[in-house]
């Protein structure tokens, strides 16, 4: 059985893109207060597999879960992109004109601003998780308080969903990496057909130093998919380049990293996988 390290709690949406990335295997789901809590729950057992979201179409990137990549010496071995949808969820028995506080992450709040806005007597006050604000209410009996949670949440803690799918755009997704220590991606990856990567570099302070790199990138026909770029703590205006590749041609790709390497600085190769399609609905 495959041990799975997610942030938040039972119900959350990282729960979720696990569950539906190792459909039909029987998995074991570890939870971890915050991001800092799963790489080292990484690092300390390498058998164990992580999966973090890096980016969402509304939001953009978690900015913060790129370095924790890059630093952890982890690899990715897969992705996964989830259909977000939001659920007002409580105990049984109330209606929404009950309710006076609703409880969940920032961007979640953000991501439902319509239908708070439809609803100014509650008040929308932030948390650290959306399923363990579904968690708190049902285990300290919380009238007239709400959480915006995923539908599995609300299921595992026995709220009652009082309005379903209010997040403001429903083109809402987010992409989540699947993680683990190198020997165990190794043996992840192995017999798949590897068709996207992930790279971070630095560049010297020198007139298109990034152009030469895209266009050999191009020449290669390796396609960029994202490009993301990071200030280096301790050196001011410099920074990191986090990159998207999808490729058809895994021996011509590779020859696209070598010939860029020697144009950048603290190259590094964050993962080969299988790229992941957007889901329809």
């Amino acid at each position: 059985m495959k041990k799975v390290a997610i942030q938040g709690v039972s119900g959350a949406f990282h729960e979720i893109a696990a569950r539906e990335y190792f459909e039909g295997e029987e998995i074991e789901i570890l939870p971890c207060n915050t991001f800092k809590d799963l790489f080292k729950a990484l690092a300390a057992d390498e058998s164990l597999l992580g999966i973090i979201a890096i980016e969402n179409t509304i939001a953009g990137s978690l900015l913060q879960n790129h370095n924790l990549l890059r630093e952890s010496g982890c690899l990715i071995v897969g992705e996964h992109k989830l259909r977000i949808e939001h659920n007002l969820a409580a105990l049984p028995g109330q209606r929404i004109d009950d309710l006076e506080e609703v409880y969940s992450h920032p961007i979640a709040l953000m991501q439902c601003e319509d239908f708070l806005d439809e609803h100014r007597h509650i008040k929308a006050i932030e948390s650290e998780d959306t399923a363990l604000s579904a968690k708190e209410i049902a285990e300290n009996k919380i009238l007239k308080r709400a959480a915006i949670c995923s539908s599995l949440a609300a299921e595992k803690y026995g709220l009652e969903i009082l309005a379903k799918g209010i997040e403001t755009n429903k083109r809402n997704f987010t992409r989540f990496l699947i993680i683990a220590q190198p020997a165990l991606a190794e043996e992840m990856i192995h017999g798949t057909k590897l068709d996207k990567s992930t790279l971070v570099f630095t560049l010297p302070h020198e007139e298109g130093s990034l152009a030469k790199v895209l266009s050999i990138l191009s020449f290669y026909h390796a396609n960029l998919t994202k490009i993301q770029s990071l200030p280096i703590i301790g050196r001011e205006w410099e920074y990191q380049f986090y990159i998207n590749l999808t490729f058809d041609d895994y021996n011509r790709y590779r020859q696209s990293l070598d010939a860029i390497r020697p144009l950048t600085k603290d190259f590094q190769l964050l993962g080969e996988y299988k790229a992941a399609p957007t889901p329809k609905d």
